[in-house]
């Protein structure tokens, strides 16, 4: 086990990444206020799990086979960005009806999708620069006499995707909290699915356009 400086270091250094908005938070934040806590909640369910996934691939060192292939880098990266982009353009195709029935009976779209669906969008929207990022980040604060580096970075791991489910959870809340303060406009509710829309429509963008690893490329 790591002792008490590299996990205080290790605890620091994820606690203010995990503050600073990025494109999770903006997808979190976009699910709270088109779809509500609940939406918020259970989509940051879903990218705790993806996450999660990937520090497997990280301790058990498929994470380095992602680094140096670039078909492999290329395919799963596409893939989450197709997903994304599908995702937005479905939102974005939605009759408006639908969001003006909801305002009526003051019920967020969410309340109607199943928690497993919200699940299921948040694990697919994998993105393989968090595995790089994983790869990055928890060597620096593996120690050489506190046991296998794998376990290690296990921990390191699940501390990490633990703590980024809770920060990714108050975001969410932020954003339902704005969102049922107009929950009863319909002007809101069409203008909360556009920015949801095209939240993950340019989150699909940014994780097609993210290049391969310089390592792959040479390959």
């Amino acid at each position: 086990m790591p002792d008490l400086a590299h996990w205080g270091v290790f605890l620091a250094a994820t606690i203010v990444l995990l503050l600073i908005p990025g494109p999770t938070v903006m997808y979190v934040i976009g699910r709270g206020i088109d779809q509500g806590y609940r939406g918020a909640l259970f989509s940051a369910i879903g990218l705790a799990l993806g996450d999660l996934l990937q520090v497997l691939w990280t301790a058990g060192g498929l994470g380095a086979l992602l680094a140096s292939s670039v078909f492999l880098f290329t395919l799963v990266k596409y893939a989450g960005a197709a997903y994304l982009i599908f995702l937005g353009v479905r939102r974005l195709l939605e009759k408006n009806s639908a969001a003006a029935a909801s305002s009526i009976v003051n019920q967020p779209i969410a309340d109607r999708t199943s928690s497993r669906s919200f699940i299921l969008q948040g694990f697919l929207a994998l993105n393989p620069k968090t595995t790089l990022f994983f790869l990055a980040l928890f060597p620096q604060f593996v120690a050489s006499d506190a046991g296998p580096a794998w376990l290690q970075i296990l921990l390191f791991g699940i501390v990490f995707v633990t703590l980024g489910f809770v920060t990714n959870s108050l975001y969410g809340c932020l954003g339902g909290k704005v969102g049922s303060f107009a929950r009863q406009s319909p002007r809101f509710q069409t203008a909360a699915r556009y920015v949801n829309a095209v939240t993950m429509i340019t989150l699909g963008l940014m994780a097609a356009l993210t290049p391969a690893p310089r390592k792959a490329a040479t390959n």
